[in-house]
């Protein structure tokens, strides 16, 4: 499987879990739902135009390791201060950390990939 093949998955596979994340952020309380929403959205149509529908161009390969920063940035961003112990003891606290943990990984993956696959640069 070539590296932008790869590329193109994983960075679906961020924008999903991001939907989730933030479907989470706002079920427990971290962000208040309503139309301020719909920038969250937008951001993640980038995203998802940046895989579909431009994977071959250098933008979309550039907006693709973009979505991989923003993925990589929700665990420090939600563990800067800790967890509240009290958050912790609710059901579905667990699916909460652990999509954190794996934003982390495949954003990591994504802003690996999206390097390699730009234009002038070649894996080894």
């Amino acid at each position: 499987m070539k590296n932008i093949d790869l590329l193109i998955r994983i960075s679906i596979l961020s924008v999903v879990l991001l939907a989730l994340h933030i479907s989470q952020d706002i079920v427990y309380g971290f962000a208040r739902g309503g139309l301020s929403q719909l920038f969250g959205v937008a951001i993640l149509l980038v995203v998802l135009c940046g895989a579909v529908l431009l994977r071959e161009r250098r933008s979309g390969q550039v907006i693709m390791l973009l979505g991989g920063v923003i993925a990589m940035a929700m665990m420090p961003m939600h563990m800067w201060n800790g967890m509240r112990p009290e958050f912790l003891e609710r059901s579905g606290a667990l699916v909460f950390v652990w999509t954190l943990y794996v934003l982390g990984l495949i954003g990591g993956l994504t802003v690996i990939l999206a390097i390699l696959a730009l234009p002038g640069r070649r894996a080894s």
